[in-house]
């Protein structure tokens, strides 16, 4: 049976998240919820931490009336038409997250009409378990660091990643985990090229699986490479790239060991199998609890065989997904559903929308 879209509509939320016993922050979520004349719904996330009502507003004023009446079979052609209407305005940021958005719902329709889950659509799941890497928040004091990385480990997670800046806090966070364990460390643009350079040099004794976005800006893949070249510690990007292109460049720059599409910001489940055929190494970035988590966890499940699902490590005060997001023993299940393999708690979209 053939589906039209007959609406897109962002719904943006705001969610308590506890990351430790004496920590919280808000998380913004805006998911997007598409309906079809075949009575199907699908659920999606675009990445809104920090720009929930920009997103939204992008959903529901730039996307939303470019989906309308086309065919829910047609993601990749729909994905290419939003791409050269909405150019115009910026190719890449929050243009993307709202491209991505409808996107995941796309593929979460197009599972649910087959009756398999999305991993079935991606050629079928080779793992039906996926170890996590817990990605802590930034503590900044190295006790605490420690603490929190040590925890993690006793946990079951089988590699930890910092989100710190200081020698200090890499440094405890390594004593407190041992050498066995993966350490990975992002920075999120922190440095200047020489910065990074010099940072990487003294980083080297602590065996660093990657380092992360050492150089500011994002797209300065000279500065990456330069930093690897001189620690040999190998660096992941791309959790800020949108769309294969821009990861093509990243490829032939060579400046990454580990490319992190994350598919709330790189198109959706479409654009990502795209960075995928590039043939990179390939280090997903998910610190997310909506469907965009799902949707990771698919892939991750048909085709990313060798990389950790990204964790954020908290809670969030309530989960969209009942269960499908809580790990256990450093490990989550892939939903065997239709679809992405749930849909979102009513009664928490209802509290918690912004």
């Amino acid at each position: 049976m053939t589906m039209k879209i007959t609406a897109v509509e962002a719904l943006p939320l705001a969610m308590p998240f506890r990351y430790a016993r004496d920590r919280q922050r808000t998380l913004d979520f805006c998911l997007v919820r598409v309906d079809t004349d075949g009575g199907l719904t699908g659920w999606g996330e675009a990445f809104s931490y920090g720009c929930r009502n920009a997103v939204a507003a992008a959903v529901n004023a730039m996307v939303a009336p470019l989906a309308l009446g086309w065919e829910v079979g047609r993601a990749a052609d729909l994905q290419l038409h939003q791409q050269r209407k909405l150019h115009i305005f910026g190719r890449f940021g929050i243009t993307a997250f709202a491209i991505s958005g409808l996107d995941i719902a796309l593929w979460d329709i197009a599972g649910k009409a087959a009756g398999v889950p999305v991993s079935k659509l991606l050629g079928g799941a080779r793992r039906n378990s996926i170890p996590c890497y817990a990605s802590l928040l930034r503590y900044a004091d190295p006790a605490s660091v420690a603490h929190h990385a040590a925890r993690a480990l006793e946990e079951g997670y089988g590699a930890i990643k910092l989100h710190e800046v200081t020698l200090p806090a890499v440094a405890e966070a390594r004593a407190a985990i041992g050498n066995a364990t993966p350490l990975m460390l992002d920075v999120n643009c922190e440095w200047t090229r020489q910065g990074a350079i010099d940072m990487a040099r003294v980083l080297r004794p602590y065996a660093l699986a990657w380092l992360e976005e050492p150089v500011f800006p994002p797209e300065d893949f000279a500065g990456l490479r330069a930093a690897r070249e001189a620690s040999a510690i190998p660096v992941a990007t791309g959790e800020n790239l949108c769309f294969a292109t821009q990861f093509e460049a990243l490829r032939e720059a060579g400046a990454a060991a580990f490319a992190q599409p994350s598919v709330t910001k790189v198109g959706g489940i479409t654009e990502f199998l795209k960075v995928q055929q590039l043939g990179m190494a390939l280090a997903p970035h998910s610190p997310y609890f909506g469907p965009g988590a799902l949707a990771t966890l698919h892939l991750l499940a048909a085709s990313v065989l060798d990389a950790r699902f990204e964790f954020y490590y908290g809670a969030c005060e309530a989960p969209l997904f009942g269960d499908h997001l809580a790990p256990r023993q450093g490990a989550l299940g892939v939903p065997q559903a239709p679809g992405l393999g749930a849909d979102p708690d009513p009664e928490v979209l209802r509290r918690y929308r912004a």
